[in-house]
């Protein structure tokens, strides 16, 4: 681990005037994070957002954004919004469908005062070959218009996940900034089906992105052949019949979204910088199409110039938190308690942390400036 520690800064969300609100800070983390450094007149400046899938409601909110749009152009920038396609069936997987959620969801030009652009292209077949030579990729496929972005501000929405234990900067600049072929290349896993508890009520087979599911007398019946490995199936089963190899699945699953955050930052390196908003801690992420209660109560918003201590740094203020009994918690209610292993204990999210500093992007060492 690295002597050297990061920078973190963080606000709470404690507020006795208008100075005190969200917005204000959100400006204040921006340039005393230095990233107003960085940015050059005239840089088309991206925001890697999430918009939210459709019935999902709590993705941070366009009015949150509308901050750092504001300092991007203060700064002399030339700022848009940005997201890449979906693997699965929703609202997103295509740049029509994605662009009309985003702006039903208020990511108008004319309310966060920049244009949205979906990097990967209109089917997600739009992105740039960025080469790394890590463990398990030699070159990533990052959505073009964020690999050719000359800065990145990446703004996140810090929850849980099912597969990845957590979600934050560093699977909102990897899985978020992958193509469609690179969200392909980084989930690749294979699901089995467990007959014994499996009803054959369909579920699995409506929600399969490539229609590689069938139901044959009364079971779920998987063809691996085609299957893309985007955990669909395992996500919604009501029955928790489709399983995974947690022990060599998860692992290599968190270890290729590293590698792809990797080469995102790689590529623009000196020009990028980090918000997360720990906020509505949700179990899930946003890409689901309802919302859940939260697990902790909220927190506040961090910054930094690097992803592995800013995630460190929240997991940690998540655990140093009372779970919320009313939530899907099943254990970890005490403050100390890893939050995400008491939402699955199979989880390996600490995975994020250790193999992203171990490949150089970052340090779990910080030090949390509370302005």
């Amino acid at each position: 681990m690295s002597h050297e520690k990061s920078k973190v800064y963080f606000f709470d969300l404690k507020a006795e005037t208008a100075e005190d609100g969200v917005q204000t800070k959100i400006k204040k983390l921006f340039t005393k994070a230095g990233f107003d450094k960085f940015i050059e007149k005239g840089d088309l400046t991206a925001i890697k957002a999430h918009f939210g899938e459709w019935g999902n409601t709590t993705f941070i909110p366009p009015w949150n954004l509308t901050p750092m749009v504001e300092e991007i152009k203060k700064a002399g920038g030339n700022p848009f919004l940005t997201d890449t396609n979906t693997l699965y069936n929703y609202k997103r997987r295509n740049a029509v469908d994605h662009l009309k959620t985003a702006y039903a969801h208020g990511f108008a030009p004319a309310v966060v005062g920049a244009p949205v652009i979906i990097a990967d292209g209109l089917l997600g077949r739009n992105y740039k070959s960025i080469e790394i030579n890590k463990k398990h990729f030699k070159s990533v496929k990052i959505g073009a218009d964020i690999a050719e972005a000359q800065a990145l501000i990446v703004s996140s929405h810090f929850k849980g996940h099912m597969m990845a234990g957590f979600g934050g900067a560093i699977k909102n600049l990897g899985m978020g900034s992958g193509s469609v072929e690179g969200k392909k290349e980084m989930h690749n896993m294979r699901p089995v089906v467990d007959f014994d508890e499996c009803t054959g009520c369909g579920t699995c087979a409506e929600v399969c992105p490539v229609s590689t599911i069938e139901i044959v007398d009364g079971k779920s019946i998987i063809d691996l052949s085609n299957c893309i490995g985007c955990g669909e199936c395992f996500s919604h089963c009501p029955d928790e019949a489709i399983k995974l190899d947690w022990e060599t699945e998860i692992p290599e699953f968190n270890e290729r979204m590293v590698e792809y955050a990797y080469g995102v930052w790689k590529q623009h390196q000196q020009k990028i910088g980090f918000i997360n908003f720990v906020i509505n801690v949700t179990p899930e992420c946003d890409c689901f199409n309802f919302s859940q209660r939260t697990i902790v109560r909220d927190i506040g918003i961090l910054a930094s110039k690097d992803p592995v201590a800013l995630d460190k740094a929240c997991y940690d203020l998540v655990n140093q938190q009372p779970g919320l009994h009313d939530s899907l918690l099943e254990t970890n209610f005490e403050p100390g308690e890893d939050k995400f292993k008491g939402l699955k204990d199979t989880t390996m999210g600490e995975l994020q942390l250790s193999y992203g500093e171990e490949i150089g992007l970052g340090t779990q060492n910080y030090e949390l400036i509370k302005l």
